[in-house]
Formats: C-alpha cells, structure tokens, sequence
C-alpha cells in the first residue's frame, strides 16, 4: 500500500511540475531610441520615407531567447510624417488612411520563432485602414545592458512588405504613380520590465 501511495504521489508531482508556468516578461519599447517607418516609390523612380512619431510597442515572453514572444504594436495615423506637411495632410485625408474613420493601426504577432543569426520571423496580424490581414515581417535581434539604468535592453529591426491595396488604401492610385508595395522598417529598443 505505501509503495503505491509513493508512486501516486510521485506521479501526482510529476503531472502539476509539468503544468507549472513560468512568469513572463514585458519589454516595454524605448521611444526614444526606436523608429516605426515605411518606404513607397513614387512615380517608379524615387523612394518616399515616413514614420509614425506616435507609437507604441510590447513584447512578452517566458524564454530568454524570444522564441515563444508575443508582439503588440499600436500606431497613431494621426502622426505620419514624410517631411512635408501637405503631403502628410494628404495621406490622413479619405484618399489614404482616413485618420477620421481608422486612427490607429495595430499589430498582434501570432508566432514568434527562432531562425539563424539572431533573426527570427514573426508572423501576425495587421489591422490598417479598417482591414485586418496577415503580415510575416524578419526581426534581427541584439541583446545588451543600459550602462546607465543597468537594465536589460534588446534591440530589433524589422522588415516585411504590404501591400496598400490589400488594405484598401488608395485602391485607385495606378502602380506606376504609387507602388503598391510598401516596406516596412521599424529599428527599436525594448527595456526587460
């Protein structure tokens, strides 16, 4: 009878230290040493650059190595920037993002996994314009430590391509004034909470 009770009871353990959870941990995004941007060609000969002055970003993971991280990423519309405030008036208006109807873009990664190098490749969802779609975008990560706060900080730049028709973003614009490609380039610095 003891001998089964030592191995009920052993099993027993071995079933809830399988179930045990490790706490996990959110980088909270550095704005000041982060940049969320995106390039188009115009006229198929020059390459437009914007960003979004307001934004913000948190990941959360259990593994020191990112591998099972979750991504959340919110912008305001409101403040694109490409240098030249008509231009940006433009793009807030109906004929772009329609900052009135749609004034945030968000982005929830779905999976998060390891490749080679330092990178991995994320895949998630993107909600712009009132569309929501999956985008894969690649993350380079580096890893360092705030001399000054002493903090952990992990550094990612991450690239992917949409494109703005998919998200019903000047559907009319014909391709050769305005490619429908747009690159997305985002260079950031995550703080270990």
């Amino acid at each position: 009878m003891k001998k089964g009770t030592l191995i009920c009871a052993t099993a027993l353990s071995a079933l809830l230290f399988s179930f045990k959870t490790t706490d996990a941990t959110t980088w909270s995004v550095d704005k000041s040493h982060a940049k969320l941007g995106f390039t188009i060609t115009h006229l198929m000969v020059s390459d437009v650059e914007g960003s979004f002055k307001s934004f913000d970003a948190t990941i959360t993971s259990t593994k020191e190595d990112f591998s099972d991280a979750v991504v959340n990423m919110s912008a305001d519309m409101n403040s694109v920037n490409t240098e030249n405030e008509k231009r940006d008036e433009h793009l807030r208006g109906a004929d772009f993002f329609d900052v009135a109807k749609y004034p945030t873009m968000t982005y929830k990664s779905t999976s998060f996994k390891k490749a080679v190098n330092g990178k991995y490749t994320v895949k998630g969802m993107l909600t712009l314009h009132g569309v929501t779609k999956p985008v894969e975008l690649t993350a380079v990560s580096r890893m360092g430590t705030n001399p000054m706060s002493k903090k952990t900080v992990a550094g990612f730049k991450i690239t992917g391509k949409i494109k703005r028709t998919d998200f019903g973003i000047s559907a009319g614009t014909p391709s050769s004034m305005l490619s429908d490609e747009v690159e997305i380039v985002a260079n950031t610095e995550f703080a270990k909470g």
